[in-house]
């Protein structure tokens, strides 16, 4: 036992932005980052499929909605994913062949239902009943997942919180894995993992707000479970299309310009650059839907039975448009709430010298160092 190595645990996030990988080590009882890599410009992965055509919800007839559908998945998108993950685990020399993997919100049916009190051999029956009047497919195509979330205070009735996910999604990230010649430990939702990362054994409520390449997802977090979540297509790209017409560059220069210039906005020798209200006059067709979905959020979620008196303590930003200029503050200003962008390496042990580039890179990699640490906290 002496000699022996420590253990290691693998996160990968397959999202819009790329892949993203973060490994983590147990030494001395603590998380200890080990490497890291992420590439970007990648297709959304929960576009990859090739199903029947006839297989569009919205194109199915009653009829054909109660049989289980048979995806088809195309080789050439698994080697093209197998190959770039075999590709930046060897550049970032991994070690854990065995991996924990998000699973895109987009493509996640999730609800709370109540339920009255059950016995245990009545609960799943009763359970399935209600999923499937909810499900937008057959509950045969779907894989399912649930967790009691407590008792309802205003009434003798329990909370049960259910995600539902396409059976082809599972088999995709199956094949990728298995062609990369690697071990599919789990799947998780990527508000698991966001919540293991920046919120952890605080039991406050509080909203996460995930800003990717595409879109930014809002979830309301209520004693570790993400009790709410939505998502609005509004993300890192519409920022980019900001700036490209701003100053006249070219798209594929923008995303390292759009730190620099970010950077020289919040200071230039002590002083700021461009004031808060004209940077927000700039960019308010990213920041104003922003605004909108955090108060409907609220209202949906206080709208809840047992949730009347709640209201989230905090808001915390992150993914890689997180980091755009005087948006927690507009954020605390408008709701009266404290707002920030959260730290995932909070929980992780790494070298002092590398922590300015961690910094910088941190809001992109928060669902990675969550799947990374599902065993090590």
């Amino acid at each position: 036992m002496i000699f022996s190595k420590p253990k290691s645990y693998l996160g990968v996030d397959l999202g819009a932005g790329g892949i993203k990988v973060v490994e983590l080590k147990q030494v001395k009882k603590r998380p200890m980052l080990f490497t890291y890599g992420y590439t970007s410009d990648l297709q959304n992965v929960h576009q990859l499929f090739v199903i029947e055509k006839n297989n569009n919800i919205e194109n199915l007839t009653a009829e054909r909605k109660t049989q289980p559908t048979v995806p088809v998945i195309d080789p050439t998108q698994v080697k093209k994913y197998a190959d770039l993950l075999k590709a930046i685990c060897v550049n970032a020399k991994v070690v854990s062949k065995i991996a924990s993997v998000s699973l895109p919100v987009s493509v996640i049916f999730h609800a709370v239902i109540n339920l009255p009190p059950l016995k245990k051999e009545e609960f799943d029956k009763v359970l399935r009943a209600e999923i499937k009047k909810l499900l937008p497919r057959p509950i045969e195509d779907m894989v399912l997942d649930y967790q009691i979330v407590g008792p309802n205070s205003q009434a003798k009735t329990q909370r049960v919180l259910v995600n539902a996910v396409p059976k082809e999604l599972v088999m995709f990230y199956t094949e990728v894995f298995k062609s990369a010649g690697m071990v599919l430990d789990s799947l998780e939702p990527e508000s698991v993992a966001l919540e293991r990362s920046l919120i952890g054994r605080d039991q406050s409520v509080a909203m996460i707000i995930d800003m990717g390449a595409e879109r930014t997802n809002f979830y309301i977090i209520d004693q570790s479970f993400a009790i709410t979540h939505h998502s609005i297509e509004v993300g890192g790209e519409r920022i980019s299309k900001i700036l490209v017409n701003l100053l006249g560059i070219e798209e594929d220069l923008v995303e390292q310009l759009k730190y620099d210039y970010f950077d020289n906005i919040l200071r230039k020798d002590g002083q700021l650059k461009m004031s808060k209200e004209k940077f927000s006059e700039i960019f308010m067709p990213v920041i104003d839907p922003i605004v909108k979905e955090i108060e409907y959020s609220f209202e949906l979620y206080m709208k809840q039975a047992g949730n009347e008196e709640k209201k989230p303590e905090k808001i915390i930003l992150t993914g890689g448009a997180s980091l755009m200029p005087f948006l927690s503050e507009h954020i605390t200003e408008k709701f009266n709430i404290k707002c920030y962008v959260g730290d995932p390496w909070g929980r992780v042990v790494y070298q002092d010298g590398i922590k300015p580039l961690l910094n910088k890179i941190g809001p992109r990699m928060s669902v990675a160092i969550g799947l990374a640490l599902r065993k090590l906290v």
